[in-house]
């Protein structure tokens, strides 16, 4: 197994026991695999083509799709967004 997939699966599990822990201790967990999953995904796109790095990037956008849309929103103008306002 390449180095890249072996770090992809310690980003999965370093993902799963984040979202373990009580929401006010998931953020700086959080944004940390938030900031290191692009760089991830590049290299496993790098080392393995776009039929490894495809899948990835997808996985990525599910897992953060409500931070995604908070960011995209915030870098839009839009007024302040939250999860639990709804989608």
């Amino acid at each position: 197994m390449s180095a890249a997939l072996i770090l992809g699966c310690l980003w999965v599990l370093a993902a799963a026991v984040t979202a373990m822990l009580p929401m006010r201790r998931q953020y700086v967990p959080g944004i940390t695999l938030l900031i290191a999953a692009p760089l991830l995904i590049a290299f496993i796109w790098y080392q393995h083509g776009w039929v490894a790095g495809l899948p990835a990037l997808l996985a990525f956008l599910s897992m953060f799709r409500n931070p995604l849309k908070y960011f995209w929103a915030r870098l839009n103008g839009a007024p302040k967004w939250r999860p639990e306002d709804g989608e």
